[in-house]
């Protein structure tokens, strides 16, 4: 194969190798040779080779040197300059939970933080609340803590932090405690400590101290979150240490071996760098867990960025790298664009690395035919047994869909299959599997109309391809929207080995012109290994307001950190022109949690990290912030050590006039069968052209060119393909929804609804929008009906609807083009003041054809208490400003005064209108797309697929409701179920179920329930409609789109006059908080689908006249009958997430004493409930604290024998220790040094203790 060459005096090999979970891919360079020479292995093939990068090595090494090197012999080095690699051993180690036993060591009184987390739940609709494992056996306790001092305070006793922060130090660490405990460690077999003590990014010296006592006590590694990530964030601070300890030891023992496997070179060690998930190569000495994550798929990064951007292409790329199991998509534009944190295998990683987002969609994706539409994964077939065609006894999957097509092609597949592993791919059980398959798709759309006519195996397999396509489109569209880039202005940079089978079917749904397929696009993670660069970085915390006096303190920290680093670089060889820094400040607005790293940018003759702040910020948000002081959080150095080893080379134009095709191959395309060409790329040249349809082989990789494409060889051996974009209408003719579109629409009206979200969540300024994502948008008919709705917020769900119907009411035939909505009043379908919904009409032809709306909790909106959630409202006019129906944008003039006159009591009325600023352009966001839909398929063919959408979400409610119904027949003899519960006060809801087995239908009749309360636990109708359609949600437990199909076969009646149907003047605001959680309850417990949750949000809030604050606090979930219920973690109607210990101690006057699992809380049972929450709050100034809570007289219940989960308690504990029970509903004014201490409830129990 072509390559890049090395000069004649290098004389020796380099090797560049990617280990991955299937494959281990190796490029190498050969002395006296131009061309590169590839090589690909089984990662793991135990009876031929103990370590597949070694094996690689051995065979080329026997091979071009000609001198046998045995298995058992050690390789030999005086002929290798150097070795760099990629792999995925701390991955597998994550994901497999395969790492080394390690014990956590806390602050007292924080035991449980890494387990609680932020408290969200990962699947708002996963009734188990299922939960990565922890990482660490054991937790033990250290007796230390360390205060901030907060502006005002004493500063006494005080000593200046690494971050400038003055912290006090109010408990020291003293050896003798913690002897003991790490003993205790040692006697159970740990030896691996992560360490996070609270505040040690700014003060470490307690963390420091904890090493060097367990390191001389035979402790083999210690992972101290503030040497290793020294950023405010106790969580993702620890869950980094947590994860390092994890995999470090597993890492060092996988580099000892591999090392251990190569001679010394006259006491020299062979040259052996490692990729980093930062896209940097790093020594073996310098590797370590927290950076290894994403090893292989930053050489993939490395490798398309540096030899097509600039060079084949000046458009910024997509990187597309899809593999069996899951689809890596990445961005660059001249610069890697990096994040400081994220979640992989459920585990947040506070580090920096490139910002890569792996979508669970691959060749092994599984193929279902569920409820007349096709699914596509997220379920794999893995690579044991793997596809049908593997000859293992699999399942489905994408690769037998493109087998069936005629893009994989066995000929040109390696033969490693069946009993002898010599046997080509399974071509004749796929096709009977699909055959099988086909018989149940045939028959359902016989049903549906008998003249239609039956679809072809070869159909069936094209219609899960395109499903699998969209599946991939939509987080590529994600990626970019939500940095406010258009993905149209890209290309594609494809590789994997089953990226180019589907990159010009993406590329065309996208919008994108350009398609470019590397030459190396097989391996080219391999690849990129040798164009990378070795990196080295020093980071630490600086809190302080940007200014000259803090720029020159920064530079002064700056320049300590440019030392260190180039000290180690200079340890590894680099020096002088060889080695470059980056320069950042991490900086924030005050008052946001979304911080920027701004890398230092030569404007003029001064460096002006403000303008380069700002532009990145209005860049990805949309707007910038007028008048808000700039704050740095941490002062970070980059030290690059620049190789130069690998460069691109061009290859000299062809002699042959025309290519030549190998052979001709049937491919199914959209136009039915082709004779399509197939050429190998090594037979082509610069300046060859291709038209589609054709096949181009390229190593092991398949690139597809689709008819009305053309392939295009470049300069550098790469395959370059224009797309034709048609922007002719696709026309869909039948009588019935095609079940393959079907599945497309589902994910276009999703995806609409989910980027309608992201624009809302970048435009908006508020924290509860932009960082606790309480806001929900959707998309409805023209008749008001909810067709897709991004599933943010449960007690959002399906709410909408009543909003958009009461509007299309009120405004009749007044509603013209440039026209937008605004409302917030419980009796026109809102939930409670705080949510503002904002609608806009979507009109075609001068008519209304869509509605989208969007729904964001306003943190203020007036009313008698800050922050408008007051315990004591008797009246909705005492909860703030109630809009029943506005024109906030009249033909497309925002009516600013109208609005701030509607708004007049709001204490944040800058903030309301930025935020209602960003609903509206989140449904101008919506309004695009559905225009881009309508263009592409035209309006008849949207509006019928948006009532074909809605009918299949109905077909999959009455399934369900079926099933239960046979259920509950078999239990209980009935088919009418009565249920209720009580609220705190004593009000009762009640519910009598009606169930209908033939049709599969549900009466909920609330007849029966309380009436209206003189407080604010009324909750509008809407509130039980969402609650309604979020337990159907949960109990189908497939991945259905929310919309009005849902609510078709159900009938739901509510009493007028009863707290679920006050009346108009009724106070509200604990309706959506705390009534939805018991309605909840009432529809789960009468189903028997689990017991009850913790029934409440637990709503503190807490402030004086200068600032506010509000959180919702966790519980225990419900145990179900195979789970035991989930401990401290949002339950159903809410998901909204906790702020992070240390910014809570660093932004309000407060002190966290504990904030941990209420041990014993959930009730007993076969299935215990999960348990509740202890959150204890010293007050470090005079404030007014608000609670608000339920399930504080009657505990959650247990369910078939279960035992009930305990009640909640709030108490106040004055400075003299008294201690006062302050009840579920108060508001109190706090003395400094007045504690609050909060326990939520637990979950309840199920089934009878055996």
């Amino acid at each position: 194969m072509g390559g890049m060459g090395i000069t004649k005096k290098d004389e020796k090999f380099r090797f560049c190798i990617d280990r991955g979970g299937t494959f281990t891919d190796i490029y190498a360079e050969i002395p006296d040779q131009s061309d590169g020479f590839v090589l690909k292995l089984l990662s793991v093939d135990p009876s031929n080779y103990e370590d597949a990068p070694i094996e690689g090595i051995r065979r080329i090494l026997e091979q071009f040197t000609g001198e046998k090197i045995p298995r058992s012999a050690k390789i030999p080095t005086k002929n290798i300059e150097w070795v760099r690699m990629g792999t995925t051993v701390a991955t597998n180690a994550l994901l497999e939970r395969k790492g080394e036993r390690i014990a956590l060591c806390v602050t007292r009184g924080f035991r449980d933080l890494l387990q609680i987390g932020n408290q969200a739940r990962p699947n708002i609709f996963d009734l188990t609340v299922l939960k990565p494992s922890n990482l660490y056996e054991e937790v033990i306790e250290v007796d230390e803590r360390v205060e901030l001092v907060t502006d005002g305070e004493n500063g006494e006793d005080c000593v200046k932090g690494v971050s400038g922060e003055l912290i006090r130090v109010t408990k020291s660490l003293h050896e003798k405690t913690l002897i003991p405990l790490l003993k205790g460690l040692l006697d159970k077999g740990i030896s691996c400590l992560a360490v996070v003590l609270m505040h040690s990014y700014t003060y470490p010296n307690h963390e420091n101290l904890v090493e060097k006592l367990a390191l001389k006590m035979g402790f083999r590694h210690v992972s101290l979150s503030s040497s290793l990530t020294p950023m405010v964030r106790a969580v993702p601070r620890g869950l980094t240490a947590s994860v390092d300890a994890y995999l470090t030891p597993v890492i060092k023992e996988y580099l000892f071996g591999f090392m251990s496997k190569f001679e010394n070179d006259e006491g020299k060690s062979v040259n052996v760098l490692f990729m980093q998930s930062d896209g940097g190569l790093a020594p073996e000495s310098r590797f370590s867990g927290h950076k290894a994550v994403l090893s292989g798929p930053a050489g993939g990064v490395v490798g398309y960025s540096q030899t097509l951007f600039g060079l084949e292409t000046n458009k910024p790329l997509i990187g597309f790298d899809m593999g069996g199991t899951s689809t890596d998509v990445s961005r660059y534009d001249g610069n890697y664009e990096q994040v400081l944190e994220t979640q992989i295998a459920g585990t947040i990683i506070q580090a920096a690395q490139l910002d890569i987002n792996t979508v669970a969609a691959g060749g092994g994706s599984k193929l279902k035919f569920q409820f007349g539409s096709f699914r596509v994964g997220p379920e794999s077939v893995g690579a044991h047994p793997g596809p049908v065609c593997y000859r293992k006894g699999g399942q489905l999957a994408v690769t037998d869909a493109n087998l069936i097509l005629g893009t994989v092609i066995p000929d040109y597949f390696p033969a490693i299959f069946g009993p002898d592993e010599d046997q080509p791919l399974d071509f004749e059980s796929t096709k009977r599997e699909f055959e099988k398959l086909s018989v149940e798709i045939n028959r359902y759309r016989k049903s549906q109309d008998p003249l239609a006519k039956d679809m072809s195996v070869e159909e069936i397999a094209l219609g899960f391809a395109n499903v699998a396509n969209e599946a991939m489109c939509r987080p590529i569209r994600e990626l970019t929207e939500m940095k406010g880039h258009e993905t149209k202005n890209h290309a594609l940079a494809c590789f994997g080995g089953a990226g180019p089978q589907h990159a010009c079917a993406i590329a065309r749904s996208l919008g994108m012109k350009e398609v470019l397929v590397h030459r190396f696009c097989g391996i080219l993670s391999a690849y990129g290994m040798g164009l990378a660069d070795v990196v080295e970085e020093a980071q630490e915390p600086f809190l302080a307001v940007f200014d000259s006096d803090s720029v020159s303190e920064a530079e002064r920290r700056e320049g300590i950190l440019v030392n260190q680093v180039r000290e180690e670089l200079t340890k590894q060889g680099f020096k002088g022109e060889s080695v470059k820094f980056d320069s950042y400040l991490n900086l924030r607005y005050e008052g946001t949690d979304t911080a920027i790293m701004v890398k230092r940018v030569k404007l003029g003759k001064e460096n002006d990290f403000v303008a380069e702040f700002v532009r990145l910020f209005r860049q990805e948000y949309g707007f910038e912030l007028q008048n808000r002081k700039i704050l740095i959080c941490d002062v970070r150095v980059r030290g690059i050590g620049i190789t130069n080893i690998l460069k691109p080379k061009e290859i000299g134009p062809t002699n042959l006039p025309d290519p030549v095709p190998e052979s001709s191959y049937q491919v199914y395309f959209t136009n039915g069968w082709q004779d399509t060409r197939l050429y190998k790329l090594e037979k082509l040249g610069f300046g060859h052209v291709l038209q589609g349809p054709a096949i181009i082989m390229n190593g092991n990789s398949t690139v597809i060119v689709e008819p009305d494409c053309q392939a295009t060889i470049t300069r550098y051996g790469n395959i370059k393909i224009e797309i034709n974009t048609n922007t002719k209408i696709t026309k869909l003719d039948e009588n019935i929804a095609d079940v393959v579109q079907l599945s497309i629409f589902n994910h276009r009206f999703m995806g609409i609804a989910e980027q309608m979200g992201r624009t809302l969540q970048r435009t908006s300024i508020s924290t509860n929008i932009k960082e606790r994502l309480d806001f929900s948008c959707a998309l409805f008919g023209p008749d008001g009906g909810l067709v897709a709705n991004a599933p943010h917020v449960p007690v959002h769900l399906g709410a909408m609807s009543s909003t958009v119907k009461w509007q299309m009411k009120h405004w009749g035939n007044n509603l013209n083009e440039g026209d937008v909505l605004v409302t917030n009043h419980p009796c026109s379908g809102g939930s409670h003041l705080p949510d503002i919904t904002v609608i806009t009409p979507v009109f075609d032809g001068g008519k209304i054809v869509f509605f989208v709306a969007s729904r964001g909790h306003h943190a203020e909106i007036g009313g008698i208490t800050p922050g408008s959630m007051p315990p004591f409202s008797k009246s909705i006019f005492e909860e703030g400003a109630a809009i029943k129906a506005f024109k906030l944008v009249e033909k497309g003039v925002f009516q600013e005064e109208g609005i701030i006159d509607l708004l007049h009591g709001s204490r944040r009325i800058q903030d309301n209108l930025s935020d209602l600023r960003a609903q509206v352009a989140a449904n101008q966001r919506g309004i695009s797309l559905i225009k881009e839909l309508i263009a592409q398929y035209g309006l008849e063919t949207v509006q019928l697929y948006m009532t074909y959408v809605q009918k299949n979400a109905e077909v999959a409610v009455r399934e369900m409701l079926k099933s239960v119904a046979s259920r509950v027949l078999n239990e209980t003899g009935s088919l009418v179920v009565e249920e209720q519960d009580y609220m705190d006060d004593g009000s009762v809801i009640k519910l009598k179920l009606t169930l209908d087995l033939e049709n599969g239908e549900a009466n909920f009749d609330f007849g029966g329930t309380g009436t209206e309360v003189y407080g604010n636990w009324n909750a509008p109708e809407a509130v039980t409609l969402a609650a309604v359609i979020y337990c159907l949600r949960c109990m189908v437990n497939v991945d259905i789109p929310l919309n009005q199909g849902c609510l078709a076969p159900v009938k739901i009646t509510i009493p007028e006059g009863s707290f679920l149907s006050p009346s108009e003047k009724a106070a509200v605001v604990g309706g959506n908080v705390l009534t939805s959680q018991r309605v909840t309850d009432v529809i789960l417990t009468a189903f028997q689908a689990c017991a009850c949750s913790q029934g409440c949000m637990n709503n503190l809030t807490f402030g004086d006249h200068s600032f506010g604050y509000y959180e919702t606090i966790g519980g225990g979930a419900g145990a179900g009958p195979t789970w035991h219920g989930t401990s401290g973690v949002q339950c159903h109607m809410t998901n909204t997430r906790m702020t992070d210990p240390e910014i809570f101690e660093q932004r309000y006057p407060v002190f966290l004493h504990q904030f941990g699992i209420r041990s014993k809380s959930g009730g007993a049972g076969l299935y215990r409930g999960g348990d509740g929450l202890v959150r204890i709050i010293e007050f470090k100034k005079p404030v007014v604290v608000s609670i608000l809570s339920e399930r504080r007289a009657h505990g959650p219940r247990g369910l078939k024998g279960g035992f009930d989960g305990e009640r909640g308690a709030n108490y106040l504990i004055r400075r003299d220790k008294t201690r006062v029970y302050l009840g579920g509903k108060n508001s109190v004014s706090l003395e400094k040094g007045e504690v609050l201490e909060i326990l939520t409830p637990g979950g309840g129990g199920f089934g009878a203790v055996v």
